[in-house]
C-alpha cells in the first residue's frame, strides 16, 4: 500500500474503508506504523472519533437506516481534520471530536498539519458523497459478511448470529452503502 501512494508535494490523506469488523483499524495502524518506519510523519484517525452524540444517533431506533444516517458527524470531521489536511502544511486540525465511550464532545488542542505527513484514516463509510472528494488514496479491505459478524461478536461481546439485531443493522447499514456508492470500485486498492 505505501507503494501506491500518490507523489505529491503535500500531505497525503488515506482512507482504510470496509465493512465493520472488516480490521480497518488494525490495517490502518500497520500502515501507519510503517510509514513512520520509512520516514513518513504519520498521523492515525479514526472516524470513531466522529460520532454524533447517542441520543441524536439513536433517537430513530437502532436499523441499518439510521447506522447508515445517524452514526457520524461527517460535517466535523470535515471542518475539524480533513479540510484542514486538504489545505496544507501549517493548517490547523483536531483528530478528535467525540469520545463514544463518554459520549461527550471534546475540545482539544489543534495541531499543525505537517509537511509533506501522511493522515491514515480508518473509517466505514469513507467513501459517502460527505467525504469522498478528501482522499487521496482509498484502500478497501474485503472480508466477507461471516467473518465479520464472527470478529464483531468476539469484539463487541454480541451475538455471533447475523440476524441478532445487533449485527443485522450494520449488514443492513453495509448493503446501503454498497446500493448507493459502490466502495469496492471506487476504491484505489482492494485488498482480500
Amino acid at each position: 500500500v505505501a507503494d501506491a501512494l500518490p507523489e505529491f508535494d503535500r500531505p497525503l490523506l488515506v482512507a482504510v474503508d470496509g465493512g465493520d469488523g472488516a480490521g480497518k483499524t488494525w490495517f490502518a495502524d500497520d500502515l501507519a506504523r510503517h510509514l513512520e518506519e520509512s520516514g513518513r510523519v504519520t498521523v492515525r484517525a479514526t472516524v470513531d472519533d466522529f460520532h454524533h452524540p447517542r441520543t441524536f444517533r439513536h433517537e430513530l431506533g437502532r436499523t441499518g437506516e439510521t447506522v447508515w444516517g445517524r452514526s457520524f458527524d461527517y460535517r466535523a470531521m470535515r471542518r475539524e481534520l480533513l479540510d484542514p489536511w486538504c489545505h496544507g502544511p501549517g493548517s490547523a486540525y483536531r483528530c478528535r471530536h467525540h469520545d463514544l465511550a463518554t459520549d461527550t464532545l471534546l475540545d482539544e488542542p489543534r495541531l499543525a498539519v505537517p509537511d509533506h505527513g501522511v493522515l491514515v484514516v480508518d473509517a466505514v463509510f469513507a467513501q459517502r458523497e460527505e467525504l469522498r472528494d478528501s482522499w487521496d488514496l482509498v484502500v478497501w479491505l474485503v472480508v466477507d459478511d461471516e467473518e465479520r459478524v464472527r470478529r464483531m461478536a468476539a469484539r463487541d461481546g454480541v451475538a455471533a448470529d447475523p440476524g441478532h439485531d445487533d449485527q443485522r443493522r450494520y449488514l443492513d447499514a453495509q448493503r446501503l452503502y454498497r446500493d448507493t456508492t459502490d466502495p469496492v470500485r471506487s476504491a484505489d486498492l482492494v485488498v482480500d
